[in-house]
């Protein structure tokens, strides 16, 4: 038998481009291209969400109802 360290893969990250309640008392934030729409309210609390930029996880959206602005 042998006791090892299993090979992870590796995790990448990049810069993404997010969307942040502006709330005090809201922590809401959302990936970019995790929007149904583009609305800019929160839809937790319903204020105003501001773009900003924060390194993540990279995570693909494969849904049908994401629409790339590019």
């Amino acid at each position: 038998m042998a006791f090892g360290k299993k090979n992870q893969a590796e995790i990448k990250e990049e810069d993404t481009k997010i969307w942040v309640c502006t709330s005090e008392d809201c922590n809401c934030w959302m990936r970019d291209n995790f929007r149904t729409n583009n609305n800019k309210k929160c839809p937790m609390c319903g204020s105003d969400m501001e773009e900003e930029n924060k390194v993540l996880q990279v995570v693909e959206n494969n849904s049908l109802y994401y629409k790339s602005e590019s």
